[in-house]
């Protein structure tokens, strides 16, 4: 019998995963299938692979052996997919993933029609939560993968930076910088700000680049926090006050003329957005071609 790709990447799933339960959720398989493909595999090396008790799972030394080889043949069949996924014509499928706030609700919705009218066979159900909720979802809930706007370190995920996105001062176009290309960082402590909630990814970008050039949060003028990029948009327009946020999520505003970016001398809001996956998983072509779109659109941009 030859060796079979498939079953090493089960069994590479089910020691990465740490039960068959798991591995048959991540993989999209039964209980049973998962157990019998192992055993088939532990047939054919004449070895048991592990050990199976009632409290856990654990690799016999075969198993550890076998365990590096078969996490090659994973990392070999992904990079397969994302060599030949620019050649796809044609796909059909379903597309299901998680994104968080910024991505989920003003970037990917706009790229989402463009792939979509190249695939129209394929469907699409993404989630928008926020990082903790995004990397639970795709352990737990059987989602191809997540985006997210800073690095994961989380053990058995895998973090890919696909996507460029940059934060800039948001002033209304009546306001005295609207009319200019650049103002200074003094000019802007000295404005009225309206800001995402402590804590979000926007918020954070902004507080450590400012730290860097050695402002704090408490000399800026913040008269009001909000949850959401919408109400801060919604403030500025009203003339609240100005804002730091994602080019992304202001592009609507800006080619109605209800907003205007301008850069501030010496500083630069930029971050990665972030792919998370789980290590054993491989994407199912429909996934593999979006990231596949979301890394070329970063190149280009």
């Amino acid at each position: 019998m030859a060796l079979n790709v498939h079953q090493l990447h089960i069994f590479y799933t089910v020691a990465e995963r740490g039960s068959f339960s798991a591995a048959a959720q991540t993989l999209h398989m039964t209980q049973p299938a998962v157990t019998m493909q192992v055993q088939a595999l532990e047939e054919r090396f004449g070895t048991k692979l592990l050990n199976r008790t009632t409290k856990k799972l654990e690799l016999t030394e075969a198993g550890h052996r076998l365990l590096p080889q078969a996490r090659k043949a994973v990392e070999l069949m992904r990079d397969t997919d994302v060599l030949m996924v620019k050649f796809i014509e044609e796909l059909k499928g379903r597309l299901q993933f998680a994104a968080s706030l910024t991505i989920g609700e003003y970037v990917l919705p706009r790229l989402l029609g463009s792939f979509l009218r190249r695939f129209p066979e394929v469907s699409v159900n993404m989630k928008v939560m926020n990082t903790t909720e995004i990397i639970d979802a795709v352990a737990h809930q059987g989602l191809d993968f997540g985006i997210i706007e800073a690095p994961c370190d989380v053990p058995g995920f895998d973090a890919e930076p696909v996507m460029n996105d940059e934060l800039m001062l948001v002033t209304p176009t009546d306001h005295p910088f609207a009319a200019r290309d650049e103002v200074t960082l003094d000019e802007v402590i000295r404005e009225p700000m309206v800001l995402r909630e402590k804590g979000s990814g926007t918020r954070q970008i902004m507080e450590e680049e400012l730290q860097r050039h050695g402002v704090n949060e408490d000399q800026l003028h913040v008269v009001s926090e909000f949850g959401s990029t919408g109400a801060v948009k919604s403030a500025v327009e009203a003339g609240l006050g100005l804002s730091i946020i994602s080019v992304w999520t202001i592009k609507h505003e800006v080619a109605l003329g209800l907003l205007k970016p301008v850069k501030i001398k010496g500083v630069s809001f930029r971050r990665q957005f972030f792919a998370v996956r789980l290590l054993s998983s491989l994407l199912p072509m429909p996934a593999a071609a979006l990231l596949h779109d979301l890394r070329e659109l970063s190149h280009e941009k």
